[in-house]
């Protein structure tokens, strides 16, 4: 329904804003095929026809194909088939294929004199202002209203660069790989109305699908460690280390008052301050560093909110077990922050948790064949 008020929005603002842009005129305010283009940017703003690039490329250069083949073919049968058969060949040559863009090209053949006489400013009114619009309301709709990754180029340059920067992916791996969907779709000899971004989600639905329906319902809540050590944004930094020393621990999550998870340091947020380039040795160093300073005034990090990594990946406690697979076997993570519907943190998964959990199901399914 959302989709169906955006397509009536558009069409009516990009009629109603060329109007007054181009005053009392003879010139046509709205392109036809500007309807088709509604459907395909609303309704599958996903697909490769609906991105910036085709939806500008492809109806501007079918719109000056069709307007030579007006001005310069008199019969009509011939004009139209070269309009179409020629935008859609600038339009793969220019890799911006976008359907409606055949429609545009039939428009000044179609129409006659009353778009002729405009001659190639046809391309810039109504074509061009009509387009502007289009790509305008297209952005605001699909990423503030539906929060959708649009244009799906942009997401998935933005999600290659955030796992690069997050996440350390071995160069092996078992299972379907980014580079995997973008080979077969390059090998494929027909057009898929599908982003290699796109497909490579679907194919991970029906994967975790797959394991739910394999696995059964083992959630977060299920394997979680309850007993957790945490720490607030004020504790010292000497005080936080100890707790890791005495406790054996690697992780700590660092929750506020009502806790609620802030951020999570680890051994390496003690050691990323020290400079071990310098000649004193790494243990004189790092006791300086923990250690809490006498004087008011300091040059180093004193409290743990100092030092904690702030992006924190956390699940809810009633997250399928699924979940916690792709973040710890491809994103690196060991342990994982569990919270509840409020979001408080209310448990732990450790990668020895999830491994026990798939164990322990995998022996009673095997006790129970045998």
């Amino acid at each position: 329904m959302l989709s169906l008020l955006a397509c009536f929005c558009a069409i009516f603002f990009i009629a109603i804003i060329t109007q007054a842009f181009i005053g009392v005129s003879d010139s046509p305010i709205i392109v036809a095929s500007m309807g088709a283009s509604a459907v395909i940017l609303f309704f599958i703003p996903n697909s490769p026809l609906a991105q910036p690039w085709p939806l500008i490329g492809g109806q501007l250069c079918s719109a000056f194909i069709g307007m030579s083949c007006a001005l310069n073919i008199a019969e009509t049968a011939s004009s139209s088939a070269i309009a179409v058969g020629g935008s859609v060949l600038a339009m793969l040559l220019l890799r911006c294929l976008h359907p409606p863009g055949a429609a545009t090209a039939l428009a000044p053949v179609m129409a006659g004199h009353s778009i002729t006489s405009l001659g190639y400013s046809f391309m810039l009114v109504p074509v061009g202002i009509n387009l502007i619009i289009m790509l305008i309301l297209t952005i605001i709709f699909n990423r503030w209203i539906m929060n959708l990754d649009y244009p799906s180029a942009l997401a998935s340059k933005e999600e290659e660069k955030i796992q690069r920067h997050h996440a350390t992916i071995p160069e092996y791996k078992i299972g379907i790989t980014q580079q995997d969907i973008e080979l077969a779709l390059k090998n494929s000899d027909s057009f898929i109305d599908i982003t290699a971004t796109e497909l490579r989600h679907l194919l991970s639905s029906a994967e975790m699908n797959t394991f739910k329906r394999v696995r059964g319902d083992i959630c977060c809540v299920d394997i979680m460690q309850r007993e957790i050590t945490t720490v607030e944004y004020g504790t010292e930094v000497e005080d936080a280390w100890k707790l890791i020393q005495s406790k054996k621990l690697k992780v700590i999550p660092v929750v506020d008052s009502a806790n609620r998870v802030i951020g999570i340091i680890t051994w390496h947020d003690f050691f990323k301050h020290i400079n071990l380039n310098a000649y004193d040795s790494l243990q004189d160093q790092f006791r300086r560093f923990i250690r809490r300073t006498a004087r008011i005034h300091t040059n180093k990090p004193e409290v743990v909110g100092h030092i904690m990594t702030q992006s924190v990946v956390t699940l809810p406690e009633m997250a399928h077990i699924v979940e916690l697979i792709p973040l710890m076997s491809m994103q690196g993570h060991r342990q994982i922050p569990i919270i509840n519907a409020e979001q408080r943190l209310v448990g732990m998964v450790h990668q020895a948790n999830l491994v026990a959990a798939l164990y322990n199901q995998d022996l009673a399914h095997a006790m129970g064949n045998g």
